[in-house]
């Protein structure tokens, strides 16, 4: 059964590919949704998909790639979109 959780992660995560790399991941895991900057620095991650691959990507933003420092992560429950893709902006 598909699920659908919203992360926002804290640290220097704009301006270093965190966005398209978190993109790359998801289509790997077949995850839909989006990553966005957010005006505060964060970044906003709506994953939609099976529980498993939503788990893997949220063990990867903790991380995020080599340039990112992520300071912290606020995981929440979200509705689930059916989407056919996932997108940045």
């Amino acid at each position: 059964m598909p699920s659908a959780r919203l992360f926002t992660v804290k640290g220097r995560v704009q301006g270093v590919f965190f966005r398209d790399s978190t993109r790359r991941i998801a289509e790997s895991l077949e995850i839909t949704g989006y990553a966005i900057n957010l005006p505060n620095g964060d970044v906003e991650v709506l994953a939609c998909g099976g529980r498993a691959a939503i788990a893997e990507l949220a063990a990867w933003l903790q991380q995020g790639p080599r340039m990112a420092r992520v300071s912290g992560i606020i995981e929440r429950e979200a509705d689930y979109e059916d989407r056919k893709a996932f997108t940045t902006r």
